[in-house]
C-alpha cells in the first residue's frame, strides 16, 4: 500500500473536496484525483461517492480513515525517530530555498552561520515552494525558505521572516530604465511578463494585485515559468515585469531594474518568505540555523 496515495486519501476524507485537498498538498485536482483512484483500484473498492457537488465517504472509505491515520502516524513516528538518532550527530545541514531568497536571504544567512558553527557543513537545493514541501517531509530536507502556501500540513512548522520588496525589471534601453523609482499607473500600457500561477502563486499574484490595488488592469502579454526566463524575455525586449528585489542580484546583461512605489503594498502581503520545517523534530544544526535567522531577523529584513 502507497503511504503518499494514503495520505492523499486522508486529505480528501477530511476535507471532502478534491479542490481543498490538492491546495493542501499542493497539487493539482487532477494528480490528486490520480493517487485516489490508484488507491482505490489497488483496494479493489470505491472508497468516495462522488457528484457534481458533493464528494462523500463510502463505507469502506469511512472503514480505512483511522486504520490509515494509524498506519501514517507510525510511519512518520519511526521517520522521525531516525532522523534525531542520525541527525544527533549530523555535521550536514540540508537547506531548500526559493530562487530570490537563495540569491538574497541565503548568501547573508550562510555567512553569518558559518562564521559560528564552522564544523557544518550547508547543502543548499534552489528550487520552487510546492517542489521543496515534498522533500522537506520525506524527509530530505531538514529546513526550507519558502513562500508560504495558504494551507499548509499540520506536520509542518512556520517562522514568518519578511516580506520582500518589490522592483520592476526593464530593458537597459526603457523609457523608465533610468528612473530613481515608478508607480504601478507608470506600467499601465506596459506588455507585462508574468509567472505561470500554478507554479508561483505569490510571484503571479504579485502583479495582478498591485494592479488591483491601482484601480488598473494589468496587460500580460507572455507566462513564463522560470524567473531567469523571464528576465531574459526583458532584456530580448519583449515587456516588463514585476519582480521580487532579490531577483536584482541574478545578473543578465541588458535589464535594469527600478524600485516601484506602491502605498499600501505592506497589506498586501503577496512576497511573503517563511522558514518550514517538521513539527516536533530535533535537529541541533538546524535549530541553530533558526536561531541565528530570529537573532539576525532585523538586519535581513532591510536587506529585502
Amino acid at each position: 500500500m502507497d503511504l503518499y496515495q494514503l495520505r492523499c486519501f486522508l486529505a480528501v476524507a477530511e476535507e471532502l473536496h478534491f479542490g481543498r485537498a490538492a491546495r493542501r498538498l499542493e497539487l493539482m485536482p487532477s494528480a490528486l484525483g490520480r493517487q485516489v483512484q490508484q488507491l482505490e483500484e489497488s483496494l479493489g473498492g470505491r472508497l468516495f461517492a462522488r457528484t457534481t457537488r458533493s464528494v462523500t465517504l463510502t463505507e469502506e472509505g469511512a472503514a480505512l480513515v483511522p486504520e490509515a491515520q494509524a498506519l501514517l502516524a507510525t510511519a512518520d513516528g519511526l521517520a522521525q525517530r531516525f532522523r534525531e538518532r542520525t541527525r544527533t550527530r549530523a555535521t550536514t545541514l540540508r537547506l531548500g530555498a526559493v530562487d530570490t531568497a537563495a540569491a538574497g536571504l541565503v548568501p547573508l544567512l550562510l555567512h553569518d552561520f558559518r562564521a559560528q558553527h564552522l564544523g557544518i557543513t550547508v547543502e543548499l537545493v534552489e528550487d520552487k515552494t510546492n517542489r521543496l514541501l515534498p522533500r522537506l517531509l520525506s524527509g530530505r530536507l531538514d529546513l526550507a525558505i519558502i513562500r508560504p502556501p495558504a494551507e499548509i500540513g499540520r506536520q509542518v512548522e512556520l517562522l514568518p521572516l519578511f516580506h520582500e520588496s518589490v522592483v520592476v525589471a526593464v530593458q537597459s534601453g526603457h523609457r523608465l530604465a533610468r528612473r530613481r523609482s515608478v508607480t504601478v499607473a507608470d506600467l499601465a500600457d506596459e506588455p507585462l511578463i508574468v509567472p505561470d500561477r500554478r507554479s508561483r502563486p505569490h510571484s503571479h499574484d504579485l502583479t495582478t494585485k498591485l494592479f488591483a490595488q491601482a484601480g488598473l488592469q494589468p496587460a500580460i502579454a507572455q507566462i513564463a515559468g522560470e524567473k531567469q526566463t523571464i528576465v531574459g524575455l526583458v532584456a530580448a525586449g519583449l515587456g516588463v515585469a514585476l519582480v521580487p528585489r532579490w531577483t536584482a542580484r541574478m545578473s543578465v546583461s541588458g535589464v535594469r531594474y527600478v524600485p516601484v512605489s506602491v502605498s499600501g503594498a505592506e497589506e498586501l502581503n503577496v512576497l511573503p518568505l517563511a522558514a518550514a520545517w517538521m513539527r516536533g523534530s530535533r535537529d541541533p544544526a538546524r535549530d541553530a540555523m533558526l536561531a541565528l535567522l530570529a537573532e539576525r531577523l532585523p538586519a535581513y529584513r532591510s536587506e529585502a
